[in-house]
């Protein structure tokens, strides 16, 4: 196997172009894991209500969720 030398500001541009390649290709995993994400804020604020005594109705909850998710779409 051959070594290949590489100065780091190349490294780093041609990192930076195959980043924002798959990015530019694959939305959709930019996409799955902002709905995650939402998903498991959600989770949690709803658990920080229910420590606090304070209870979430599931029906108000998955509205104002997708009602958020709309909006990021």
């Amino acid at each position: 196997m051959d070594t290949i030398t590489i100065k780091r500001r190349e490294l780093k541009k041609l990192i930076r172009e195959t980043f924002e390649d798959v990015l530019s290709d694959r939305k959709d995993l930019i996409s799955e894991a902002l709905l995650e994400a939402m998903e498991d804020i959600g989770l949690a604020k709803a658990i920080e209500s229910g420590r606090t005594g304070q209870f979430v109705d599931t029906k108000e909850f998955k509205e104002r969720l997708t009602s958020r998710l709309k909006r990021i779409k």
